[in-house]
């Protein structure tokens, strides 16, 4: 059933490469196509040593934030020359069209040179989010009052890492922000902020990585530590360091399940504009929080997922966890919880496709689509 309704999505948007003439449609060849590009065997996909691969699917999504919508994701795998022993390379790329009007564009992966000597990790993001704003903090999240915010939002960061023991990186990074709020009713609520915020940044990145695969981890651990700061040397307005923490632990249970473990932190010292706070809620944590209703200075969450492989290409998971937004100290009090179910497809071989139904407080609640594991 899942798959009919794969293969429907995919004739509606087109996502088959290569066109075919009209005639051989009604004859079946652009339906046979989609049935052969969905059936590939995902036990022999991607298991030899291809230079280049790419596979792409679309389907539709709901998130209180966005509304309905129809996400492509896209995957492309490759190898430069001297890597055909390490794993592949990658670039993900989705993309999002929703009711509400929110639009997205974004790309990010990682490229692993020759003898896993050097790594370099980008993440590039353009994005029109007519959210609803709530300001800052904790309370503010809770309440009633809120405005709307027409948000523009662009991204780009880069890091190049060098080997400096096994498994272990380390170099620097460099990232640029850009935020427009856009005309809004009521002003209170940005606090007196500038509509349109600039951020540059420059910093450092350490990580330890020992998963067995980026993309989808069976077994390994994972830590990350970013370093940036943007100065007001460098045309910030708001001046402003952040410290940007994720450990992640992955275990082979029993049969077909995967034990994964996420711990993170966002901590913003100095004077973080409205854009560039922690907000929580996305794709990845805290799923199904409407993205940026709490937002502060300061974010932790955790979380645990158990994904369960059942049979033919699916899997299930569960997951569990908390979270809270705060401004010092003395607020670090407010937790928030978080859990939902997923359903798994194996588009690829260990590539997945996802659709999770994350649950909060106060009825929050969202159904995501997307590719690759969330953490």
């Amino acid at each position: 059933m899942f798959r009919n309704f794969v293969t429907y999505v995919l004739l509606i948007v087109g996502l088959v490469a290569g066109a075919e003439p009209a005639d051989s449609v009604r004859r079946g060849g652009f339906f046979q196509k989609v049935k052969d590009y969905l059936s590939l065997d995902n036990d022999t996909a991607n298991t030899t040593p291809k230079r280049f691969s790419i596979s792409f699917l679309g389907g539709p999504s709901y998130a209180n934030d966005s509304r309905f919508s129809l996400g492509v994701a896209g995957m492309a795998q490759y190898r430069l020359n001297g890597c055909d022993t390490i794993q592949p390379s990658y670039a993900t790329i989705t993309s999002n069209i929703t009711t509400a009007g929110f639009w997205k564009l974004g790309i990010e992966g990682s490229m692993f040179f020759p003898r896993e000597s050097k790594r370099l990790n980008y993440e590039m993001e353009v994005e029109y989010a007519p959210r609803d704003f709530w300001g800052m903090g904790y309370y503010r999240g809770n309440s009633d009052r809120h405005t709307q915010l027409h948000q523009h939002n662009y991204k780009v960061k880069g890091e190049f890492l060098f080997r400096l023991a096994e498994d272990f990186y380390a170099g620097p990074m460099l990232q640029w922000d850009y935020a427009s709020s856009g005309a809004i009713e009521d002003e209170e609520l940005l606090d007196g902020q500038d509509h349109v915020v600039r951020n540059y940044g420059f910093g450092v990145t350490l990580q330890y990585d020992s998963r067995d695969l980026m993309t989808n981890a069976y077994s390994g651990v994972y830590v990350y530590l970013n370093q940036v700061f943007r100065p007001k040397f460098l045309w910030n307005r708001y001046a402003f360091s952040t410290t940007d923490f994720e450990a992640c632990y992955y275990h082979k249970a029993w049969r077909g399940a995967v034990i994964a473990g996420q711990v993170t932190a966002l901590f913003n010292l100095g004077n973080p504009s409205w854009a560039m706070m922690a907000l929580m809620g996305d794709s990845e944590s805290m799923r199904g929080y409407y993205r940026g209703r709490y937002r502060d200075k300061h974010m932790t969450t955790a979380q645990v997922e158990i994904r369960q492989y059942i049979g033919r290409r699916f899997g299930a998971v569960v997951w569990g966890g908390a979270g809270s937004v705060f401004h010092d100290s003395n607020s670090f009090r407010h937790w928030m919880p978080n859990y939902g179910v997923g359903l798994r497809w194996e588009f690829r071989r260990r590539v997945n496709i996802r659709l999770d139904y994350g649950f909060g407080k106060r009825g929050q609640s969202g159904f995501m689509f997307n590719i690759n594991e969330a953490f």
